[in-house]
């Protein structure tokens, strides 16, 4: 594998093109007409337009970037996170052109693309799930039956994405109907697919994932949790590893059914398993994502690896090069998400310049960054500037150090997370691990946030009165 080309844009495309640089292997970035001058751009060793902004005119546009790939003779694609990265049909295609897919077979992806087939697939390797129905449904009075027989409040979900999308809570019978026909028409619109599917509501959850890496020689490894219950709109904001509340044997029993999810759908390469924790710490399989997650280098902090390297190394056809009792925790990692999004304004993004863009450096502290100073945040694609990730050898270290590292990070022009981060860094629940997924509805408002901040200006403004009164006081003498 002499060359890459790198499916994606932003911090992820940059965090593929280091490891494969590293590795000897030259880089392909591809870009839309938004993104020309995006420092991923700049960084690769080589680059291709593959159309304008809207990102199904470019980054979604997998035949293009298969053309574009076989022109520059590259002998594999990196598809990164988001786009085309689960995208059964693009695996195959690339595939199918003779290049190498650095990702699983298209067959692993869309099973577990479907949260029904998902089900199906691991039902039989005696995982733990969340009691429910795992066919689709659309009949009213069935889904009052299996309400009924589980247990208010229930979860309506749909199959065939994420992110919140064709999700609802029911509480009471008497909105089943309503908030069905709602699933469904969300459902339909995101995904193009309809199906919905009842489970009971895990109240007070936690979201516990675990990393799993697999070769094409039968090896399939787990690199421990990550901890990602801090979460806006369903999405996560913070993450951590390892979980401030597994036990030795809680982990070692989730390894194991995260490898053995693996293995029902033939996997390959890096993907992650997830389960929602109870408040009785009793766990339950959720779904696996196909790809590297956003969170994956807390992940690398704890464990001393690179997954994008043993990405490319499975890809190659090479065996695993550890074994499971090679791996242990080291150390503690968090990672904020900074989104150009305005925490005072329910997290909606904003746009404009970044008039002033300053990174916090120094040990222990890792930042994938995607952006620097100058540019315009585009409003075509997801808002996230960079990850902040620190490392400490103990839970408290890591957070002093992420503290600083906000603090440390200068950014005008635009609203960010950062300031949300600090709170929820800061906050009591948090340093405790007494929280679970409801910590943003529990615990944040924006009027908190921004007495938070009047009280820190106020501060401000008082130490530097002191200071100049102080210095009104010094007795300048004259020079001459």
């Amino acid at each position: 594998m002499k060359k890459i080309l790198v499916a994606n844009r932003g911090e992820i495309a940059i965090r593929v093109m280091k490891t494969a640089q590293k590795m000897g292997i030259k880089t392909v970035a591809v870009y839309s007409t938004a993104d020309r001058n995006a420092p991923h751009v700049k960084f690769a060793d080589e680059a291709v337009w593959i159309g304008e902004a809207p990102s199904n005119q470019s980054y979604l546009n997998g035949s293009k970037i298969i053309e574009e790939a076989k022109r520059l003779n590259a002998d594999a694609i990196h598809p990164g996170y988001g786009f085309l990265s689960e995208n059964a049909a693009f695996a195959e295609a690339v595939t199918e052109s003779g290049i190498i897919f650095i990702g699983p077979k298209p067959k692993a992806i869309r099973m577990m693309g479907s949260k029904l087939a998902a089900k199906e697939a691991v039902k039989h390797y005696d995982i733990p799930m969340v009691p429910g129905i795992d066919e689709a449904i659309s009949d009213i009075e069935k889904a009052k039956a299996i309400a009924k027989e589980i247990g208010f409040p229930i979860l309506i979900k749909a199959s065939a994405g994420g992110g919140g999308k064709g999700m609802r809570i029911v509480e009471k019978e008497k909105d089943l109907a309503s908030q069905m026909e709602r699933a469904i028409s969300e459902a339909t619109s995101a995904f193009g697919d309809g199906s919905v599917f009842i489970e009971k509501y895990v109240s007070s959850p936690r979201h516990i994932e675990i990393q799993i890496m697999a070769d094409s020689h039968g090896n399939i490894l787990h690199f421990f949790e990550r901890e990602c219950s801090i979460q806006r709109r369903h999405q996560k904001v913070v993450e951590e590893a390892p979980s401030a509340i597994l036990s030795k044997s809680q982990r070692q029993e989730m390894g194991i059914a995260a490898t053995k999810v693996a293995r029902s759908c033939d996997y390959l390469g890096a993907g992650t398993v997830e389960f929602l924790m109870d408040a009785d710490h009793k766990f339950y399989f959720l779904e696996m994502n196909t790809r590297l997650q956003v969170e994956h280098p807390v992940t690398e902090l704890i464990s001393g690896v690179d997954l994008v390297e043993l990405q490319i190394r499975v890809a190659r056809g090479e065996a695993l090069p550890m074994k499971q009792e090679d791996l242990k925790i080291n150390g503690h990692a968090l990672e904020l998400r900074v989104y150009a999004e305005d925490p005072l304004s329910n997290f909606l993004p904003s746009v404009g310049t970044l008039n002033t863009y300053r990174l916090p450096e120094g040990e222990g502290v890792r930042v994938d960054n995607g952006f620097e100073e100058g540019m315009e945040i585009p409003i075509y694609y997801d808002p996230m500037l960079s990850k902040l990730i620190t490392y400490g050898k103990s839970r408290e270290e890591a957070l002093q150090l992420m503290i600083k590292a906000i603090d440390d990070y200068i950014v005008e022009g635009v609203q960010t997370t950062l300031p949300f981060g600090r709170f929820v860094f800061e906050h009591e629940a948090f340093r405790s691990g007494n929280f679970d997924t409801h910590f943003v509805k529990n615990h944040y408002s924006p009027e908190i946030l921004q007495q938070k901040a009047e009280e820190e200006a106020e501060v401000a403004a008082l130490i530097a009165l002191k200071q100049y009164l102080a210095d009104q006081k010094i007795l300048r003498i004259p020079t001459s």
